[in-house]
């Protein structure tokens, strides 16, 4: 069964449940995840100790990569799990555990009250995300596309990524509330905890919230039909997967390197203040939050496929002209300007990349197939781009190095989605 042949008939209540489900549930794990790598270089002094400034940093944002390095794990048994059992069990389960996840960052004591334990407790929360967010972009997707009416599905996908934009902008409003409220050895102590234990508290709202929410119809109609085994995705569907990893390539990148690993590098490289970049993530939070609906309804208008390559080939050729600006005199009007221009480009990527991704796989291995290209895209170019950015910096000594990772980026992202989107499923799958 195709995306676009799967109509079924669809409760408008139901609807309103699933699209709620997805949206706050997706927004809370995001918030739990982002804020991590917003206060990274807080988190290292608190459990990495090291003489070393620059050790420390590394310590960290080697911790930030692990819990993508088990993502794809995740992503795949998550996803299995939501293609076999169903999405609302899946949603569920993902939820208890960033909760239990954000718990253990925000509880545990520091290095010099515990002392290895620290880290470790730390290195296992960030294994616990991971597996969770690994699971959650797919599933959550795959229940709002599966609920939408013809005609609407890329605006429908579009809502992941508001809820994704809206963790962003929250997640950076914290972080710019403590840094402004607090004296920084207040906030390096113990106010950047905060965040972190509210994050606990939104947990049984969203699990209550996904608890009543119903199946998907469809996924109810596909489990009647064919079951595609993972030796049959991975064969029959390798198109749409090496597809789908581009699409993510060019959607982690702009995400991780503009937003999440901006505010280490602005502090680190160009010497402004903490709060300067965490202002900057706040606005773009609010600006993909109201815009990429709009991109997705434009996806649904004139084709996913032209609207995402559109704002990828932008986004590449403006990266580096904006770092340079800001680079060559650092301050907040250049650096809120570059982040909110280039937010706006930023914007006709994420909003058609739930539903364009979605209608890549039949809804049997929807799941499935979304979390193999989501967790691998962002294994490779999102989680290990904080890592990779600050050791090139530090190598090479040149602050344009983030600029250069993302015209590459932008460039390997098409290049894929035009291999993908060329190579059929296989005669004979449903």
């Amino acid at each position: 069964m195709s995306a676009a042949s799967e109509h079924v008939h669809i409760d408008k209540a139901a609807m309103r449940r699933a699209v709620a489900s997805s949206v706050i549930g997706n927004a809370f794990e995001w918030f739990d995840f982002l804020i991590y790598g917003f206060f990274t270089g807080l988190i290292a002094k608190a459990f990495f100790p090291a003489d070393d400034v620059f050790v420390a940093t590394l310590l960290a944002t080697a911790t930030f990569a692990i819990s993508y390095l088990v993502r794809p794990f995740g992503g795949v048994l998550l996803g299995l799990y939501a293609d076999r059992v169903g999405r609302k069990p899946a949603l569920t389960l993902m939820i208890l555990m960033m909760g239990v996840s954000t718990l253990l960052i925000g509880a545990t004591p520091p290095y010099v009250a515990i002392g290895i334990a620290a880290p470790i407790l730390i290195v296992l929360a960030r294994v616990l995300q991971g597996l969770s967010v690994g699971g959650e972009f797919a599933s959550a997707t795959a229940m709002l596309v599966e609920y939408a009416p013809p005609g609407r599905k890329m605006l429908f996908g579009s809502l992941q990524m508001c809820s994704q934009a809206l963790a962003i902008s929250v997640a950076a409003l914290f972080g710019f509330g403590l840094s402004a409220l607090l004296a920084p050895s207040d906030l390096e102590s113990w106010g950047w905890r905060i965040p972190f234990l509210l994050g606990v508290l939104i947990a049984p709202v969203g699990f209550y919230i996904r608890r009543k929410v119903q199946e998907s119809p469809s996924f109810v109609k596909a489990r009647q039909g064919e079951q595609l085994t993972f030796k049959q995705l991975l064969t029959r569907h390798y198109g749409a997967l090496v597809a789908g990893l581009g699409v993510c390539v060019v959607g982690t990148v702009s995400n991780y390197l503009w937003f999440i690993y901006m505010p280490l590098f602005v502090v680190q490289q160009l010497g402004l203040p903490f709060s300067d970049a965490l202002l900057g993530s706040f606005i773009c939070g609010a600006i993909l939050f109201l815009l990429c609906p709009a991109a997705g309804w434009l996806a649904d208008r004139f084709g996913a496929r032209r609207v995402l390559c559109t704002g990828a080939v932008v986004f590449g050729l403006m990266s580096y002209p904006l770092f340079a600006w800001v680079v060559a005199a650092p301050d907040l009007p250049r650096l809120l300007t570059a982040q909110i221009s280039i937010a706006i480009v930023i914007s006709l990527i994420w909003g058609p990349t739930p539903g364009m991704m979605a209608g890549l796989f039949p809804t049997g291995v929807r799941s499935t197939g979304m979390a193999i290209s989501y967790n691998f895209g962002v294994l490779l170019f999102g989680g290990l781009a904080p890592l990779t950015m600050t050791s090139l910096v530090g190598l090479t000594g040149s602050k344009l190095v983030p600029a250069y990772y993302i015209m590459f980026c932008a460039a390997l992202a098409l290049a894929l989605i035009a291999f993908g989107t060329t190579r059929r499923p296989v005669a004979g799958t449903p």
